[in-house]
């Protein structure tokens, strides 16, 4: 499998956020470029110093998010993806630009030598807070294809945070699991209703029962309620690593030391 390949193991891998300080153009833009590059090359050692087994590099601090982003964004996480990637490059690293630029972020994964992406709207339309996302499977993979990029993973969110699902009301979870593995995911990402909110337990087993390709569990992990979720495939992992819990601050060394050592504990 592709995924135990890359991550070294089958279950309960740990994917560090590195949520990316303020693009240029955006609103709440601040650092000049080479500080961007620091600060996230400074987490991305830190996670690799604590034992993470993998890194999401996302530009969430973009809000409000635009489905159409432009050059400068494609440019400058280019920047920091190939900052991180040559600082760790044996450690499993990924990309995600919100919101649901895929094709930019795949183009930027190639050019980064990264592992992954994570992808929005994959299957089924939804209404996100940005607005109505229509499924780009179809588009995406031949994109991937086009641009000699097969080697890049694509996990894929599913029924995903921040978003009403009423257009898909009679198509449960797992079905919507189902249609991604056969549009030829790489692995579905499940998450709560919004960042930093638990992932229903439920959902996860029923997933997990659904499809034979990677479950990611994409947000609501703590130390307190890891052991929920250590059957799925990986867990990615944000505000829980932040100081105080909340995702838009640096990355706190200590919460992130605690946490693995309860998950090393776990896995022996």
């Amino acid at each position: 499998m592709k995924f135990v390949k890359l991550f070294g193991r089958l279950k309960s891998n740990i994917i560090g956020m590195i949520h990316v300080g303020a693009l240029p153009g955006t609103p709440l833009h601040r650092s000049a470029v080479p500080e961007l590059i620091d600060e996230a090359c400074r987490e991305a050692e830190l996670y690799h110093q604590e034992g993470v087994d993998g890194l999401l590099i996302e530009n969430m601090h973009d809000v409000p998010y635009v489905c159409e982003s432009g050059p400068e964004v494609c440019a400058v996480m280019t920047a920091v993806c190939s900052a991180v990637k040559k600082l760790q490059p044996a450690f499993p690293v990924g990309v995600q630009v919100l919101a649901a630029n895929n094709l930019t972020a795949l183009a930027i994964a190639l050019a980064s030598r990264l592992d992954f992406i994570r992808a929005e709207g994959f299957v089924f339309s939804h209404v996100a807070d940005e607005g109505l996302m229509n499924a780009c499977a179809g588009e995406l993979l031949r994109y991937r294809k086009h641009i000699g990029a097969e080697h890049v993973q694509i996990f894929t969110d599913i029924k995903k945070k921040h978003s009403a699902h009423a257009l898909t009301a009679d198509v449960c979870i797992a079905e919507t699991a189902r249609a991604a593995e056969f549009f030829l995911s790489d692995g579905v990402v499940i998450t709560g209703t919004s960042t930093g909110v638990h992932t229903n337990p439920q959902e996860l087993n029923d997933v997990m029962q659904s499809v034979q390709i990677p479950v990611i569990v994409g947000s609501g992990v703590t130390h307190n309620n890891v052991e929920d979720y250590l059957q799925a495939n990986a867990l990615i992992i944000g505000s829980h690593f932040k100081t105080s819990g909340r995702w838009e601050n640096s990355v706190d060394p200590d919460r992130v030391k605690r946490f693995m050592e309860k998950i090393h504990k776990l896995r022996n």
